[in-house]
């Protein structure tokens, strides 16, 4: 992690920002300017951890704010502790600790036993850009809270990093989602993480979400979630433009629009878009890129030398293609509409499906997308497997949009990535 200080700005500043609000500091407006409230906010962290309180993120406080982003800690049980006042200690529920420590007796601990003992926070906000390494970390808390959770890899971004997903429940019947395929479209990774989170705690607590009963869900179907499809180009984004990493000092200088990055940058980092790279009329989409002139790496609207040349969509297609998904959504920015059409591929369902989608959410039906009309993830899945696939543009005005808008796109979207796993 690099160190933090007043006058730094950036994903990582914002994270620490919205943890220390949720954890009792006062660190101010969740913006990613390290001002003097933040400032202010670290200094009394420090002080109450027993650091050196210089108001500087180094190592040694990232240490500690590093264990409570991934949300719980481990505690060796000493003589006398019952779960009851552990759990009072975290302020969490035994619940909880039972949870995360499978066979556990919640009656009978010992001294001398080692717990996972989760905080009472969550792992997931929904005021926190997302990077590769708070995914990352994201998901290795959620692991730990949540053992019964399946967590793979289905390949590695063109940087070498892990493109993980998360399975969710052990039923027969399979659906995907999947987000960030845009590198500035990257709002949409922590509504599934969100997802992921909000839908391993009622299965946990044997609760419910918006009616549905989770354990029985759980029990009949699989939700395989890839939250970030995109991780480099993601990066490439959230850092702009201080950047250390040659990779991105060589991708960022393929941005000649004379516009700040975050505003043109779709593709990976190698100047791909990948939601172009698909085997869905590539071909088509070849010709229509060379009309406008595209012919080269670019911050967007370049779909490759040829279908599947980037990693990350070859990995998005055979991890499709091992698995027998019912349905699947991409998800992209902005517009509130979902798309389900590719030239008549789709199956008779496929609308009616988008319908209760669309009631559910408040987002328009259109069966195409006017631009980018070939070479997409939904597209190719439909071509393949004439199964119900969708594309959901969530969140309104200029990509990227404002990570304001991300409370309300989770509520508009929570409900069809749980309706998705049910048809």
């Amino acid at each position: 992690m690099q160190t933090l200080s007043q006058g730094s700005i950036g994903p990582d500043v914002r994270v620490v920002q919205s943890l220390l609000n949720r954890i009792g500091y006062n660190a101010g407006t969740v913006d990613g300017i390290f001002g003097n409230q933040t400032y202010q906010a670290i200094i009394a962290f420090q002080r109450n951890n027993g650091l050196i309180a210089d108001g500087i993120i180094g190592s040694v406080t990232w240490k500690i704010l590093d264990r409570l982003l991934r949300g719980y800690d481990t505690y060796t049980v000493r003589p006398g502790d019952t779960l009851y006042n552990i759990a009072r200690a975290y302020y969490t529920s035994v619940n909880a600790i039972v949870t995360a420590n499978p066979g556990i007796n919640p009656d009978r601990i010992e001294a001398g036993q080692k717990l996972v003992i989760p905080y009472g926070i969550d792992v997931v906000p929904l005021d926190v850009a997302p990077t590769y390494e708070i995914v990352q970390r994201q998901i290795q808390g959620l692991k730990a809270r949540y053992p019964f959770l399946e967590i793979g890899s289905i390949g590695k971004s063109a940087m070498g990093r892990e493109l993980y997903y998360i399975r969710l429940g052990k039923g027969n019947n399979e659906y995907s989602y999947n987000a960030s395929h845009h590198a500035n479209e990257s709002i949409t990774t922590p509504v599934l993480m969100k997802f992921i989170e909000n839908y391993s705690k009622a299965y946990s607590t044997g609760s419910s979400i918006l009616g549905y009963n989770i354990r029985e869900m759980f029990n009949r179907a699989s939700i395989y979630i890839v939250p970030l499809v995109n991780p480099d180009g993601v990066d490439l984004v959230a850092y702009w433009p201080n950047y250390s990493d040659a990779a991105f000092i060589k991708a960022a200088q393929l941005n000649k629009t004379g516009l700040p990055l975050p505003s043109v940058w779709k593709a990976n980092i190698r100047g791909v878009d990948l939601n172009l790279n698909y085997p869905a009329d590539w071909e088509n989409e070849k010709a229509e890129e060379i009309e406008l002139g595209i012919t080269s790496p670019a911050p967007r609207d370049f779909g490759g030398d040829a279908p599947l040349s980037e990693p990350e969509s070859k990995a998005m297609v055979d991890f499709t293609s091992s698995h027998n998904f019912r349905l699947v959504i991409a998800y992209h920015t902005q517009g509130e509409v979902i798309f389900w059409q590719f030239k008549n591929y789709a199956s008779p369902r496929a609308e009616a499906i988008a319908r209760q989608f669309a009631s559910i959410s408040g987002y328009a039906v259109e069966e195409g997308t006017p631009e980018a009309a070939y070479a997409g993830y939904k597209d190719w899945f439909l071509q393949e497997y004439k199964k119900p696939g969708y594309t959901v543009e969530a969140g309104k005005g200029v990509n990227p949009i404002p990570f304001g808008q991300l409370p309300g796109i989770y509520r508009e979207n929570e409900g069809i990535l749980l309706l998705g796993a049910v048809v």
